[in-house]
């Protein structure tokens, strides 16, 4: 349990750190930035409680929001995404699977982790930009957002993945 708990916060201080002093300063083609920290959210084991999954990725959603200058981007749209990713999870995981079940490529298999990062990723970027732009007059800068930034996190996500499998 305290082993459990030292990780989550490294990890929670290891994604502010590469977010705001690394990754917050990619724009690619002025559209595309990587939004790495929701991974934070996909790893969550099966177990974990609901409460505690929303209290993390509102505060981690938060202190980005206050490094980036993005007032409740962050943590709004983390906050939807970790209210949604028990239920996204429970649709891939295997019914066999034992409560501590952490969602991995090994665990859930290539296709199935791929769609439900690719789930987690969509929503938590269609909603960040959707708040940022508030307006659909620009829809194509925020289709280009939109996909840009989920396809940058996604490969992000993957590699990521694919190191820590090793």
């Amino acid at each position: 349990m305290t082993t459990d708990l030292l990780k989550r916060f490294l990890w929670f201080f290891l994604f502010i750190l590469a977010q705001v002093f690394v990754l917050g300063r990619i724009h690619l083609f002025h559209y595309a930035t990587p939004l790495f920290y929701v991974y934070f959210v996909v790893l969550f084991p099966r177990n974990h409680p609901k409460w505690a999954v929303l209290i993390w990725s509102f505060m981690l959603g938060l202190l980005i929001d206050c490094f980036t200058n993005t007032p409740g981007l962050a943590s709004s749209s983390l906050t939807l995404i970790a209210a949604l990713q028990p239920y996204v999870l429970e649709l891939f995981s295997p019914r066999d699977s034992d409560e501590n079940f952490v969602p991995s490529v090994k665990e859930l298999g290539p296709v199935k982790y791929s769609l439900y990062v690719f789930i987690l990723v969509f929503l938590f970027c269609v909603v960040f930009y959707t708040l940022e732009i508030l307006s659909f007059s620009n829809w194509l800068q925020w289709v280009f957002c939109v996909t840009g930034s989920m396809l940058l996190t996604l490969l992000l996500i993957a590699t990521f993945e694919y190191a820590r499998s090793k």
